[in-house]
């Protein structure tokens, strides 16, 4: 994993923008790997996000498709208008506490729990001045399961988020926040896997 996240580090660097930049990474996975089952698109996020180290990085985009490659793109971030439908939570408690899943659960806990299938998934984060983002991702994700649904009936935190196949993380600073992060999601279904 260290020899990847260095290649790909490598070849990124002469792409880096000053100012606020996005990252795509396209996942390809092989023809016949069920894409609604595991490969957490998360798990091949986080880890290329973290390794970038750049303060500027305020958008990640993550895709997987049946594909023999899988590339990464690096660019400057551009404004779009923000889903129709979406959940808000202001959340006050540590993200390493329960009560942080809890509270970004509670702001999703009357959505319908999305069917059978393929998802596309935004996630964007206003934080204060001193928040680091990224570790945002994995609690955020794991209350996810009234709108992804749970992998057992009994597994608290543990949603079937391998079946996001397009996900979004975003971020905006606000120092206003302090140490509180204001959560937006936003979900549908795409027309094809």
């Amino acid at each position: 994993m260290r020899d990847y996240l260095e290649d790909t580090a490598e070849l990124l660097a002469p792409f880096l923008v000053s100012g606020p930049c996005a990252l795509r990474l396209d996942v390809g996975l092989p023809t016949g790997h069920d894409l609604i089952d595991m490969a957490d698109l998360d798990d091949y996020a986080l880890p290329v996000a973290t390794r970038l180290r750049s303060q500027e990085l305020v958008s990640v985009w993550c895709t997987k498709r049946h594909a023999n490659t899988s590339r990464v793109v690096v660019a400057r971030a551009q404004e779009v208008a923000a889903p129709e439908t979406t959940f808000t939570v202001r959340t006050t408690a540590s993200l390493q506490t329960k009560a942080y899943k809890q509270q970004v659960r509670a702001a999703v806990a009357d959505a319908t729990e999305m069917p059978a299938g393929a998802v596309r998934l935004q996630v964007a984060f206003v934080v204060g001045a001193q928040r680091n983002w990224l570790n945002l991702w994995k609690p955020t994700m794991d209350a996810l399961d009234p709108l992804l649904g749970r992998t057992h009936p009994d597994r608290e935190w543990h949603p079937k988020d391998g079946r996001i196949t397009d996900h979004g993380l975003h971020v905006n600073v606000d120092p206003s926040l302090g140490h509180d992060v204001l959560v937006t999601i936003a979900a549908d279904q795409p027309t094809s896997p």
